[in-house]
């Protein structure tokens, strides 16, 4: 955890603007805690430097980003860092915070290192239907697993929207939940029949068992509860075991196979885009990666079995 701003204007600036995040925003806790901690690291460098938090420029942003990779900090964690600092700079311009800055050296002209571009890891579609379907259906919770299983995957959420989802936000008739994602946004998740299927089933049978009294969740516990965020991980990972699965498998996962998925079977970009509540289509893009990679890698491997195929007929002829 980065020291607090050791100015007190600082702080002081720093806390209206998560303030106005959290309230405006609506930005989450955990987004609040890595703003606080971006933010505040830098503005405790430039106590370091002797510069003033309103007076910093860009050649102040650059030392600090310089600083922070010497001290081993990740190109992915840099970029936001970078970012979370323009981000908040920017504000405080808007709202008259900062005097007028140094030609050529504002700090709203920071820019991040690139970094290195990572594809997502995703399962096959057999090691994704062995995995929903690895639940044993003889009880409240097997069908309960299935059922999240099942929608996770085929609705292509994130773990926090699955748990966020209330039996009022389900359409069985027209295979549709209502979704809150990231930045409290709400859209329409679409899924197939067996979700359908697994859903009903958990409805009128599984969720009964845990149910007790007016509990709105869809997806219970034991205990009657709504299920949380780390029993769900430990769901899925269970399911990857019992499935023979030899990776990591978690929540995400399914929702990175989802989106490979939906795109190598020729769904349009724009589509998954909106699927999977994507407010860019650039952070959707990745996925074409992945499958044009496996495109030529299928290529490549076609082409070596050919020559293998006209190597054998001409040691034969």
């Amino acid at each position: 955890m980065s020291a607090p701003p050791s100015d007190a204007r600082a702080a002081a600036a720093l806390a209206r603007y998560l303030d106005q995040l959290a309230r405006v925003r609506g930005r989450s806790r955990h987004t609040l805690r890595n703003y606080r901690a971006d933010i505040g690291a830098f503005f405790h460098f430039l106590a370091q430097r002797g510069v003033a938090f309103d007076r910093a420029g860009r050649s102040d942003g650059r030392a600090f980003l310089a600083a922070q990779r010497a001290a081993g900090l990740a190109a992915a964690s840099l970029k936001r860092r970078a970012t979370t600092v323009r981000a908040c700079y920017a504000w405080l311009e808007r709202e008259g915070e900062l005097p007028p800055g140094r030609p050529g050296d504002s700090i709203l002209m920071l820019r991040h290192p690139k970094a290195p571009r990572r594809l997502p890891h995703f399962l096959s579609e057999p090691q994704a239907d062995a995995l929903v379907q690895s639940p044993v259906l003889d009880g409240a919770q097997g069908q309960r697993d299935r059922a999240l299983l099942e929608l996770l995957y085929a609705a292509g959420l994130r773990v926090s929207e699955l748990v966020g989802i209330d039996v009022r936000d389900l359409d069985l008739t027209n295979r549709q939940v209502t979704v809150t994602g990231k930045g409290e946004k709400t859209r329409v998740a679409l899924f197939g029949e067996p979700a359908r299927r697994a859903l009903r089933e958990y409805i009128e049978g599984g969720r009964t068992a845990f149910a007790t009294g007016a509990q709105p969740a869809l997806f219970l516990n034991r205990s009657g509860g709504r299920l949380s965020v780390r029993s769900v991980q430990t769901v899925v990972r269970r399911a990857g075991v019992a499935a023979g699965i030899l990776q990591r498998v978690y929540p995400h996962l399914l929702r990175h196979s989802f989106a490979t998925h939906m795109l190598e079977g020729g769904a349009d970009l724009r589509v998954v885009q909106h699927l999977l509540g994507h407010s860019s289509a650039d952070t959707t893009q990745i996925y074409t990666a992945v499958t044009s990679g496996r495109q030529v890698a299928a290529v490549a491997a076609a082409l070596a079995r050919a020559r293998r195929t006209e190597a054998s007929r001409a040691r034969r002829a």
